[in-house]
């Protein structure tokens, strides 16, 4: 099991909906979080894509100098980048970064905000240039000279000059629910990602991932998005939850739902269709919550419950085949710490070494010799 957490480029707070307690996005708070990740084991962050957010790729570069051994999951967006290039940017960035970059393919699934990126393909055609795309971006960084002629890209002569450090090339992770996504990412994609869906649903999709990756001589890894809500005990779990929504108003619900109706993505539905923006049917199986999905698109489940709990879910995950965790939650730089002290140990999951094994703190926040505080005070740092 591999946990990453999540760097919030499209904002932060402690509520969703409103500007109450919302955190503007900077440099300083990015690296925060990061440099939090990079000390408490998380094996890396997922950086966000898309017109709300900063630029992945320059966030990426922006934090590698302030982490160690964490990866950063950057989205390349095709039909927004030409292949050849993002090649280039691939292997620059996994060179610089000590062979730290994961590429997270992101095909899109609002025609409006793809529109406005000068992108006007359907659905299915975007699929099938998101396959042109990665045929020419594998071979690129594989070290051959490329040309191809498709029917949405075409190169003459491609050559990439500087190899990237993961051989072949960085792993690719891809998410999808149609059938077009699906053959993409049986042809193409190392990590298959999957949101926060409950787990019948998760089951039923691996295995025709897994069928589909076989009978092409093929096998997959799987992943998976999710935000957690985790406290000491379950009520104080769900209080949070409650908290979390507390200023949304119905009006602010039904915009963002006519903005997620407008989609083409049938991943985007699956996640509208577990509550409809229903706020009565946001607990769509044990522990797993729904209300995140009312006003934010993409992942809008939670595992909400005690460290016990919510460790127990990603077991039963775990056990159906999920080997990444893609985990978040508000405000993103307090809840990493949570995160990592109530569930890495129930998970089996260590501090990196180094990263401060042992904290002794005084009672009376005193700062006192460590050779002068008696046994019974002394409180070690948990792993």
């Amino acid at each position: 099991m591999e946990v990453f957490w999540f760097i919030p480029t499209h904002g932060d707070g402690r509520y969703l909906g409103t500007r109450e307690g919302a955190r503007a996005v900077t440099l300083q708070y990015c690296r925060q979080i990061a440099e939090a990740a990079d000390n408490l084991g998380y094996e890396g962050v997922l950086i966000p894509t898309g017109k709300s957010c900063e630029d992945p790729w320059i966030v990426a570069s922006s934090l590698i100098s302030a982490t160690t051994r964490l990866k950063f999951l950057v989205a390349v967006r095709p039909g927004l980048i030409s292949p050849t290039n993002a090649a280039r940017m691939t292997a620059t960035l996994d060179r610089f970064s000590g062979g730290r970059l994961l590429v997270n393919v992101v095909t899109g699934g609002d025609p409006v905000e793809l529109e406005g990126d000068g992108l006007f393909l359907p659905h299915g055609e975007r699929y099938a240039l998101t396959d042109e795309f990665l045929q020419i971006w594998r071979q690129e960084l594989e070290g051959r000279d490329v040309d191809f002629t498709g029917r949405y890209l075409s190169v003459k002569g491609g050559k990439l000059l500087y190899p990237p450090v993961q051989k072949p090339y960085p792993p690719l992770y891809f998410g999808g629910s149609s059938d077009a996504a699906l053959e993409v990412a049986a042809d193409h994609v190392d990590v298959f990602l999957t949101w926060g869906e409950p787990p019948e649903q998760v089951a039923e999709k691996i295995g025709r991932m897994r069928k589909l990756a076989e009978a092409k001589g093929r096998s997959l890894r799987f992943g998976i998005r999710l935000h957690v809500i985790v406290r000491e005990t379950e009520e104080a779990a769900w209080q949070a939850a409650d908290q979390l929504i507390a200023h949304l108003d119905e009006e602010t619900i039904a915009a963002a739902q006519e903005i997620f109706a407008r989609m083409d993505s049938v991943g985007q539905r699956r996640m509208t269709d577990l509550h409809k923006g229903d706020r009565s049917k946001l607990v769509v199986s044990p522990n797993l919550w729904a209300g995140i999905g009312l006003v934010r698109g993409g992942a809008g489940t939670a595992l909400v419950g005690s460290a016990e709990q919510v460790a127990e879910r990603i077991r039963e995950y775990q056990a159906l085949g999920i080997e990444t965790f893609i985990l978040s939650g508000y405000p993103h730089l307090e809840e990493a710490y949570r995160v990592a002290e109530l569930l890495f140990p129930r998970l089996g999951i260590e501090k990196p070494a180094g990263a401060g094994d042992r904290a002794f703190i005084s009672p009376f926040g005193e700062v006192i010799a460590n050779n002068k505080i008696p046994e019974h005070r002394v409180s070690l740092s948990s792993r």
